[in-house]
């Protein structure tokens, strides 16, 4: 048996001029231009609408929740709020063998 369902396609939209784009939902089209109508269908009968895009869904990158842990650690070092912090590791290296 084959697929039969459009792939999906996730809906932003933008409520004002300047302001930023939202995820609202997402629908099911062929195509770009589908998508677009039919979000707009969908998406813009009862609140006020300036821009919408449409993304693939199958085209969003994302990490899993394996990777999310490394992926948004922060590093402790806090060195570049200093003066020292912009010197070179080599000249570090230096000036802490001659014990400045």
């Amino acid at each position: 048996m084959t697929d039969t369902q459009w792939p999906a396609w996730e809906v932003f939209h933008q409520p004002g001029t300047g302001e930023a784009y939202v995820h609202v939902g997402a629908v099911h089209a062929p195509d770009a231009e589908m998508a677009l109508q039919m979000a707009r269908d969908q998406f813009t009968r009862r609140q006020p609408c300036t821009g919408l895009w449409v993304v693939r869904a199958d085209q969003i990158v994302t990490n899993t929740q394996a990777q999310s842990e490394p992926f948004f650690a922060r590093s402790m070092d806090k060195s570049f709020r200093e003066p020292q912090g912009f010197l070179s590791p080599l000249k570090r290296t230096e000036k802490a063998k001659r014990g400045e």
